[in-house]
């Protein structure tokens, strides 16, 4: 499942950042070997002939570095600086601390990570991993059950029905899996996987160990923190883990309740919506802000409304806060007291089989040491730059300190924790990298599946009006898409909001069959700062879904002209 996508939209403020630096052979005031993510060739004031020339010893150069790399990698886990253990520790074992150990392992570094609990995570263990399984199944399901789509198809099917614990096991089995194969491939790799609860002892030192039993004391060059998030619980919400659970606990699927309330209808609401209803639940929101679905852009979460909650067995109440929540014992059921999220007046009383608690999610920072290298938390997180280097108390970077993924709260994605990882492993190693969080992409899991990467239109034309350019948007819908039609979902909408001075895309959302695996081709054009005058004449495979992403691209109107030729080979102009 997706952590909550509660994003501060601080990144907003961040450059929608266009082109790739590409050279390795600046002027002298231009760092060496400074790759950032779609940033502006012109910020650098490269000339488009200098590029070219460059281009091609970024060619050369980065065979020798591959080539350097994949000996490294063949040899296990490299040799640590004669002055410490490690030259890279990494505490968390989850998604994001895999994925810096892997490439900490490619570049060469004696490498280690403390987990002490198990080896995914929340992603892989109590997350996105589990909550697709169970979605999977709810999707067969909702299929099964709609009479009118198999009739559609000339399909004639029985009753469909489900074994409870079938299906949980299906999702359990699913991550005891995934885990199995990220702690081989670690393993595999030479990776030292130390087992206990890590903490920062001092600078460029960690310690470790299970309660009862003495701490290990260990060094390293550099330190990353990749400790995750738990689910978050308001004040006055009592959780029993059986009538009012967390999504830790659903994801268990240890009942099926007749009538479950779910409170917060953001990404993990809207999935465990999902996969109740289709298991034959009726659901209630409740959601604190005045409409559903906040985070999503207005009018996806509008279309998403009608077909997502409207048809289901799914009513709601917004603007209401849930100030208490008593567990059901000795037969009474589930008592939820709401009151007015503005006025803090008492507005009802449910009377619910289950609550499920689906408020986001906070860091786990908790007994990580801080204190002993002056970092102090906000609001549970701990700060860091663009480069996810740690700041202390005074403002100060923490030298060789590194925090990622949901600790940092800078993106609560799993595989944002990852591109996190990497790129830190990638400063390490003496390339200086910048993500553009921009350029990550976020998608809900729901049938039909939302996807979306870069700014809403509101906070696009925000920004709009703050830098002084203008806004354009197009759209296109899955009712004229031919696949999508072959497989009788014609419900859906791809939507693109970017600049028609010069074709920057600033943010691609899209509501409609698979649109989770659609999103990619947009959150790359991002990333590497391509042009919609560019990949609007790239060719798709006809017929695909992927033509709804192509369509959307065609639809867009730009003043800039193109920078290919015909073909589809691309030169630089």
């Amino acid at each position: 499942m997706q952590s909550a996508l509660s994003i501060s939209f601080s990144q907003a403020s961040l450059p929608i950042l266009n082109r790739p630096l590409c050279s390795s052979n600046a002027g002298p005031s231009t760092p060496r070997n400074l790759r950032f993510c779609g940033l502006r060739r012109e910020a650098f004031g490269f000339s488009p002939s200098k590029q070219l020339t460059s281009c091609r010893f970024r060619i050369h150069s980065r065979r020798i570095e591959v080539s350097a790399a994949a000996s490294s990698s063949a040899a296990g886990n490299g040799a640590p600086s004669k002055s410490f253990d490690y030259d890279l520790v990494i505490i968390g074992a989850g998604v994001g601390g895999h994925g810096a150990a892997l490439q900490a392992v490619e570049k060469g570094l004696k490498t280690a990570i403390i987990e002490g609990d198990v080896v995914g995570g929340t992603c892989v263990n109590r997350g996105c991993v589990p909550s697709k399984a169970l979605l999977a199944v709810s999707g067969r399901m909702r299929e099964l059950q709609n009479e009118h789509h198999m009739k559609a198809f000339g399909l004639q099917v029985s009753a469909a029905g489900y074994d409870r614990q079938g299906v949980a096991d299906h999702a359990s089995n699913l991550a005891t899996k995934i885990r199995n194969n990220l702690t081989n491939s670690m393993k595999a790799l030479g990776v030292d996987i130390l087992t206990g609860f890590g903490s920062v002892l001092g600078p460029q030192k960690v310690k470790y160990g299970k309660v009862g039993f003495p701490d290990n004391i260990i060094t390293a060059k550099d330190i990353i923190i990749a400790t995750g998030s738990v689910p978050f619980v308001p004040k006055g919400i009592e959780v029993d883990g059986k009538t009012v659970i967390t999504s830790d606990h659903a994801l268990k699927l240890e009942s099926v309740p007749d009538w479950i309330a779910i409170v917060g209808s953001g990404y993990i609401g809207l999935e465990f919506s999902d996969v109740y209803t289709a298991l034959g639940s009726e659901v209630t929101f409740i959601e604190a802000l005045d409409q559903l679905m906040p985070g999503f852009d207005p009018e996806i979460s509008k279309l998403a409304q009608r077909v997502l909650i409207n048809p289901r067995k799914i009513d709601y109440h917004t603007g209401v806060f849930a100030s208490k929540i008593t567990p059901a014992k000795d037969g009474r059921p589930v008592m939820i007291e709401l009151i007015d999220a503005k006025t803090k007046e008492p507005k009802d009383t449910l009377e619910v089989d289950a609550a499920l608690i689906a408020t986001g999610r906070a860091p786990f920072t908790n007994g990580l040491g801080l204190e002993n290298i002056n970092v102090a938390t906000q609001r549970g997180f701990i700060p860091v730059d663009d480069r996810m280097r740690v700041i202390d108390g005074n403002g100060k970077l923490v030298p060789h300190l590194y925090c990622i993924g949901d600790a940092n709260g800078k993106l609560m994605l799993a595989h944002a924790a990852s591109a996190q990882g990497i790129s830190v492993v990638e400063q390490v190693t003496g390339r200086d990298h910048v993500l553009n969080h921009l350029s990550i992409p976020a998608a809900c899991f729901t049938h039909p599946e939302i996807s979306m990467v870069g700014l809403t239109e509101p906070q696009a034309r925000e920004k709009a009006e703050k830098e002084g350019f203008k806004v354009s948007i197009s759209k296109t819908s899955f009712k004229a898409n031919t696949k999508a039609l072959a497989e009788n979902e014609g419900e859906g909408l791809a939507k693109m909001i970017y600049r028609p001075d010069n074709g920057e895309i600033l943010g691609v959302h899209i509501f409609g069959l698979h649109a989770a695996d659609l999103i990619h081709e947009a959150s790359n054009a991002i990333a590497l700062g391509t042009r919609i005058q560019d990949i609007k004449l790239a060719v798709h495979a006809h017929p695909t879904l992927s033509e709804v992403v192509d369509e959307l691209f065609k639809a867009a109107k730009v003043e800039s002209p193109a920078s290919t030729t015909a073909q589809g080979v691309k030169v630089a102009v």
